[in-house]
């Protein structure tokens, strides 16, 4: 996928099914998101990520963990995460996202599934290859992508026959489940805060309003955006209207100081600034770059 669709709060409103399933499997490229990144954002499914190529950082809300070539990731239901390719490696990745009342029937959901999306020390495991169970889970990524690619006579069946497999290896790789309301409440205020941004990113923005959004103090809410986000919280608003100009631009009416101006800043002469700085080429070279581009693509 080149490019997916977030709500004001960062949720991810992909639908991840087939036609009769509740699940999605495809391949990702990195570099080739609209933004050259995979931007924050969060969703209800359990994501289930293969490397088939290169390498790549995984930040999962303020951890980042680093997956080669034949490594994969377990990120869970509800966590705010993105990805960027590491060393110019030409990342690609097969990701799974299903539905966790999919995963088991209903009768063994509430045993064997909800503890674990309950669970606040668990937001992503990493899967790698020479641990036994590990690897049966990145085998199942793998077949459940050509189950799908290739749709043979009741693949649906053996999806789910795959996924059984592969959360009876996830939970009998140990961990102990722990619960902490605390856990719950931090990350529930950062998403209120980012929700808040995403609503208000194209108005005068100030530390006081995004802070009161959280119900947090201005202090507070700057460590979660460091802790979190490694950034403060206007440099975030700032990158957040970056990418909100880059869909603007690729519009062949598109203005740049309209684009600036619609996006939040108040100076075009700014906008250009920190276009540059963020994406390595001025506002206006962006939009010729991708006209060029898509009339190559004709």
């Amino acid at each position: 996928m080149k490019d997916f669709r977030i709500d004001q709060s960062l949720r991810e409103l992909t639908e991840h099914r087939t036609v009769v399933l509740p699940i999605a499997c495809y391949e990702t490229t990195i570099n080739q998101n609209i933004n050259g990144y995979i931007p924050l954002h969060w969703h209800d499914e359990f994501q289930f990520v293969l490397v088939v190529k290169g390498e790549a950082i995984f930040q999962i809300n303020e951890e980042n963990v680093s997956i080669q070539e034949g490594e994969g990731l377990f990120i869970n239901s509800g966590y705010l995460h993105m990805a960027k390719e590491k060393n110019n490696s030409g990342c690609v990745y097969i990701c799974l996202n299903v539905s966790p009342s999919f995963v088991l029937s209903q009768e063994l959901y509430t045993i064997y599934v909800n503890p674990y999306i309950q669970a606040t020390n668990i937001s992503y495991i990493r899967l790698v290859s020479k641990e036994f169970w590990a690897k049966n889970i990145l085998e199942s990524i793998l077949q459940i992508n050509q189950l799908i690619n290739q749709k043979p006579r009741y693949y649906e069946m053996d999806i789910s026959v795959h996924l059984t497999l592969i959360w009876k290896n996830l939970i009998e790789n140990g961990i102990q489940l722990e619960y902490e309301q605390v856990e719950v409440v931090k990350n529930q205020r950062m998403k209120q805060m980012l929700n808040w941004i995403h609503q208000h990113y194209a108005e005068k923005v100030l530390l006081d309003d995004i802070a009161r959004a959280g119900q947090i103090s201005r202090s507070e809410c700057c460590r979660y955006f460091k802790r979190i986000l490694k950034k403060t919280p206007m440099k975030y608003v700032t990158d957040y209207r970056i990418q909100k100009s880059l869909i603007l631009l690729q519009q062949f009416e598109a203005n740049v100081t309209d684009v600036a101006y619609q996006v939040g800043f108040n100076s075009t002469s700014y906008f250009i600034d920190k276009f540059r700085k963020t994406i390595n080429m001025t506002p206006l070279a962006y939009k010729n770059k991708y006209k060029n581009n898509s009339t190559l693509e004709r």
